[in-house]
Formats: structure tokens, C-alpha cells, sequence
């Protein structure tokens, strides 16, 4: 019995002094940002967030078109087996447009960039700590925090909501693409459809969701690139991590935001 307890205690230990640990980082990671507009003369390069805006965003417009376009196809199809029995095919346009606007295209972005873009940035600072990169910054003087989190996360939070627009249009896209080769729904039918099914509220949720996202997956990509452990196996854990904190937590955050959501009826 008192094993048990005892084994229980050290994990509520350890459990806190990470929890605590985490909190720590994503502080300084935000007061980072803060020092890319108010130090004159700092560590970071406008250069260096401009080509993580170039990484997290127009590079990653392939992928994103052509998972988000299937996902807007396979809804208007599995939700066109059912309205079809009640004549109602139309309706599969009102569908997609507010399932794939209101969580899917924020969540799919969130997916795909957890996997491209937040294991890219958990191998890439984590090869730097395993070459002992990051020792030399900080014997520089020069923070990691600002000089490799700062734009990374900076860049990946205020791209995801863009990303996610994108993403949401290439849905439509696919869901019009069944409405009108297989439910024999007129174009102009469709976008009209689509239309008075679209709110702005609906919107406004699903980029409140991916601001989130984006925020996530940054600060676990980091955080685990620079918790790397200094062995053969190292970047590869660290990036297994990385992909996995990120969608668990992903998940938490749509879990808490829903209840938000809908407690005040948004």
C-alpha cells in the first residue's frame, strides 16, 4: 500500500514539475515575440521570419489542397448516401460547407501541419542540440528562444488561419465536385446553396480554432527539439513527440473550445 503511494507521489511530482516546465517555455516563448517588435537591436532577423513564413505557408499549399479537397469530397459523399433517400441532395452543399468551415478545415490543416511542418521543427532544432548548436548560442549570449522559437512560432501562428481559409475553399471545392458530377445539383444551385449555408460566425470559429492549432504545434515542434536528448536515436524521438503532443493536445484544445462554444451558444 504504501508502495503504491509512494509511487503515486513521485508521478504527481514529476508530473507538476513538467507541467511547470512547459509553462515556463511557452512564457518565454511569448515574451520572445514581444522582443521581435520592441528590441532595437536583438538576435532576430526579419529575414529568417519571412522564410518561416515561406515554409509554413505557400510551401504547404500542395498538400493541404489535396487532403482538404478529398475531405470536402468524401463528407458531400457520405452525406449524400443519406439525403439522397429523402430527396434532399441539395442539402449536401449546406453540409460541407458548415462542417468543413466551423472544425474540419482547421482540424485537417492542424494534421497535416502538425506532421510537415511541427516534426520539421523538432528535427531541425533537435539535430541542433544533439551538434551542441544551441550550446553555442547560449555561450554567445544569444537566446534560442529569440533567434529559433520567436519566428517559428510567431510565423506558424499567423499562418495557420490563412492556411485554414485555403483549406476551406479547396473543401467546398470538393464537396461541389460530387453535388455536381454525381447529384446532378447545378452550379448555380450549389454556390447558392453554399452561401446561405456559410455565417460568419461559423467562420470565425474555425480560425479561432486554427490560431490555436497553429500556436500548438509550434511551441511542441520547439519544445521537444530543444528537450533532445544528445544520442543516436535522439531527433527521432524528439520528432515522434512532437507529432503526438501536438494532435493530442490539438484535440484538448477542440474539446475545450466546443465547450466554450457552445456554452454560450456561438
Amino acid at each position: 500500500m504504501y508502495e503504491l503511494v509512494d509511487i503515486i507521489g513521485k508521478k504527481c511530482i514529476e508530473y507538476w514539475k513538467q507541467a511547470s516546465e512547459v509553462f515556463h517555455f511557452i512564457l518565454t516563448s511569448v515574451i520572445s515575440i514581444k522582443y521581435m517588435f520592441t528590441k532595437k537591436q536583438g538576435v532576430f532577423f526579419w529575414r529568417d521570419f519571412f522564410w518561416q513564413i515561406q515554409q509554413c505557408g505557400p510551401n504547404a499549399l500542395p498538400i493541404v489542397s489535396l487532403i482538404c479537397f478529398m475531405i470536402g469530397f468524401i463528407v458531400a459523399f457520405v452525406g449524400s448516401i443519406q439525403l439522397r433517400l429523402f430527396g434532399a441532395e441539395i442539402y449536401v452543399a449546406s453540409l460541407v460547407a458548415i462542417s468543413i468551415t466551423r472544425i474540419m478545415g482547421a482540424i485537417m490543416t492542424g494534421i497535416i501541419m502538425s506532421g510537415r511542418t511541427g516534426a520539421s521543427y523538432a528535427a531541425t532544432i533537435g539535430t541542433m542540440t544533439v551538434n551542441e548548436e544551441i550550446d553555442a548560442l547560449k555561450t554567445m549570449g544569444i537566446s534560442p528562444f529569440e533567434f529559433l522559437v520567436a519566428p517559428r512560432l510567431f510565423s506558424l501562428t499567423i499562418m495557420m488561419p490563412i492556411l485554414t481559409l485555403y483549406s476551406d475553399l479547396i473543401g467546398i471545392i470538393g464537396g461541389g465536385f460530387v453535388g455536381i458530377c454525381f447529384l446532378d445539383i447545378s452550379i448555380d444551385q450549389y454556390i447558392q446553396a453554399t452561401l446561405n449555408a456559410l455565417k460568419m460566425k461559423q467562420i470565425t470559429i474555425g480560425l479561432i480554432h486554427s490560431t490555436v492549432y497553429g500556436f500548438i504545434i509550434a511551441i511542441c515542434g520547439c519544445y521537444n527539439g530543444l528537450k533532445c536528448s544528445r544520442n543516436a536515436d535522439a531527433v527521432g524521438m524528439a520528432t515522434t513527440k512532437a507529432v503526438i503532443s501536438s494532435i493530442v493536445w490539438m484535440t484538448v484544445a477542440t474539446l475545450l473550445l466546443t465547450i466554450f462554444f457552445s456554452k454560450f451558444k456561438v
